[in-house]
């Protein structure tokens, strides 16, 4: 039985993990053809950028990625000290995967967390979100299509065809991370 807040606050560290893993597994390759880039936005994304402006056309074969440029690795899209500052606390070494980079705060301190997942399990996170409803905010002009997800403090970018989630956990107001949240995005969607 988990009890006390040291109990309660590997769980909160442990269970976005497990949840993004089992996302990232359970994607697979789809027999449907190709959407364009804007095609499965959903309706209910709210959008920070004044409806009365206009927007110039964007030449989206400009921006893509080259197809022979490899996807980025997680650790390298966010330093040691940008992950210490969104998370607010000390942070240990990173723990790097296949997929992506996890920094976590010592179990001995306050809790906190920084992930970084790149490619499709990064989509199907977002996929997710739309699933269960969750109030997206479009965050213009970050990579080729971006968003924050304050409900679950997370910000997905979009660059050419790579998605990247940035996941974080803290134990405190989520409406706090949103500035640092969304400038890590741009600093990541720069790196892309």
């Amino acid at each position: 039985m988990v009890t006390g807040r040291a109990g309660v606050g590997r769980w909160l560290i442990v269970l976005p993990a497990v949840t993004l893993l089992l996302a990232s597994s359970a994607c697979g390759g789809s027999d449907e053809a190709p959407r364009s880039p804007g095609a499965d936005r959903d309706p209910s994304v709210t959008t920070a950028v004044d409806p009365s402006a206009s927007a110039d056309p964007v030449d989206d074969d400009a921006s893509a990625a080259p197809p022979d440029k490899p996807a980025p690795q997680g650790c390298d899209l966010v330093t040691d000290q940008e992950a210490a500052a969104v998370v607010g606390v000390k942070l240990g070494p990173k723990t790097a995967s296949a997929q992506g980079c996890v920094w976590t705060a010592p179990p001995t301190g306050p809790t906190g967390q920084l992930e970084v997942y790149v490619g499709d399990g990064a989509k199907k996170t977002l996929d997710i979100a739309r699933t269960l409803k969750h109030e997206l905010e479009e965050l213009p002009e970050v990579g080729d299509e971006a968003y924050l997800d304050g409900t679950s403090n997370d910000v997905f970018v979009r660059k050419g065809d790579i998605w990247v989630v940035i996941h974080l956990v803290r134990l405190n107001d989520p409406k706090e991370n949103r500035e640092p949240m969304v400038k890590l995005g741009r600093v990541v969607a720069d790196r892309m």
